[in-house]
């Protein structure tokens, strides 16, 4: 890793990151993932159930779209100003706290929500705090480890979102008792992550001061990355779009396809089981084709794989949405996005437009994990009301996903 007093803060990594380093930033994003993910697989479709039994669906729809939205907003925003941060404490580490105890904040909100309205609210703060924290964890990766390192640390990263869903879903489901008691779990999930790695790990410090003649709207203005002139850029990110919306689509309402149509009688063990299946798969899929990829030095051919295998667990829910072809879906499914968390981070940092603002270009880039969250509820009530229920929802799916093959083909700079 870098000394956090370099020369040149924005110079490219040279030295290979350690154990001790890559662990603390795995404990950090899997107390991230476990406070982002959980909520939404678990949590606010209980919630949403108990404030709006007839209209769950809805609800869920409404609250996930809204702090979705939020989210879109703050990941750019955040990097912006970890870019320009010239804090003794480092230019990340601030925002990776801040934004923790922010989202912790939302979460006793949530815990005590009377009502829909203020399920939004609480909803809106975690996503504003959570994402300022992964704009900050995520631009780590750039800043600190090098490039023949990159896919290799960037399946461990790949790996703490399965981790934190996992771990999240059992919290929550058999350890716990009640939606309130699942939200402050998640809290001190975040916050002890992110206290873990800012007070373990060195971060680079800017001089000061970084920019001084720069005005607020020309710093706004850069949020902009023109297409024309950072094409590969362009056609990563909509790769990424892409797969995190036919994710979504995939994942969103599995709760409410096991209990609706598969009818499980344990629909939350049900899911739980489907969960410790796919996790398996994508720490499989991560670890090993991150270093297949580093070493080979290609990146395209394995996103190619990952969509595949993607795509295919899709279809599988199609032709046959029954429990056994359910639990056979999440390990394709976890294999498919194993690969693509190692190799498909890895290529958006290699296409990233500046060096000197890879919080900002990260935060963009985050969007596409974001707004997905916005589109998916309003395509998946569409097709489930009126073109053919859920398996119309997972061949729209399988569609979506395939399609990341040909914008990837389109970027050039990396093989």
């Amino acid at each position: 890793m870098r000394d956090a007093k370099a020369a040149d803060p924005f110079a490219a990594p040279v030295t290979p990151v350690r154990g001790g380093w890559i662990s603390l930033l795995f404990l950090a994003n899997v107390g991230l993932w476990f406070a982002l993910i959980t909520p939404i697989q678990v949590l606010l479709p209980k919630q949403a159930a108990l404030l709006a039994a007839a209209d769950k669906e809805l609800v869920f729809g409404i609250v996930t779209g809204v702090g979705a939205l939020v989210a879109a907003a703050a990941t750019p925003l955040a990097g912006l100003a970890s870019d320009r941060t010239t804090s003794r404490f480092g230019r990340r580490h601030p925002w990776t706290l801040g934004g923790a105890v922010t989202g912790s904040a939302g979460f006793v909100v949530l815990a005590n929500a009377p009502n829909i309205a203020v399920m939004t609210l609480g909803w809106c703060l975690v996503q504003g705090g959570l994402n300022a924290t992964l704009a900050a964890l995520t631009a780590a990766l750039p800043d600190h480890v090098p490039l023949r390192q990159r896919a290799s640390v960037a399946g461990v990263v790949g790996v703490t979102q399965v981790a934190g869903i996992l771990v999240g879903t059992v919290v929550v489901t058999t350890l716990l008792a009640g939606v309130g008691a699942g939200y402050l779990a998640c809290a001190v999930a975040v916050v002890a992550g992110a206290v873990a790695f800012t007070t373990g790990t060195a971060d680079v410090v800017l001089p000061w001061p970084l920019r001084p003649d720069e005005r607020l709207g020309d710093a706004l203005r850069g949020l902009w990355v023109s297409p024309r002139r950072h094409p590969d850029f362009a056609w990563a990110w909509l790769g990424h779009f892409c797969t995190q919306v036919g994710n979504a689509l995939g994942v969103m309402y599995l709760l409410f396809f096991l209990t609706d149509v598969v009818r499980l009688p344990d629909p939350d063990g049900g899911l739980l089981v489907a969960m410790l299946l796919y996790a398996a798969a994508v720490v499989v899929g991560a670890t090993v084709t991150g270093r297949l990829s580093d070493r080979a030095g290609r990146r395209k051919p394995y996103v190619y794989v990952a969509v595949v295998l993607m795509g295919a667990a899709a279809a599988l829910l199609v032709v046959w949405p029954t429990w056994p072809m359910t639990m056979a879906a999440a390990v394709v499914l976890g294999l498919g996005f194993g690969v693509y968390a190692a190799v498909g981070l890895a290529l958006l940092t290699q296409v990233l437009p500046a060096a000197s603002a890879r919080a900002k270009d990260l935060g963009i880039v985050n969007i596409a994990n974001s707004l997905p969250q916005v589109i998916t509820p309003l395509i998946a009530t569409l097709v489930l009301a009126h073109l053919g229920g859920y398996a119309a929802l997972y061949a729209t799916s399988a569609v979506v996903t395939l399609a990341v093959g040909a914008l990837i083909s389109r970027v050039r700079s990396v093989p």
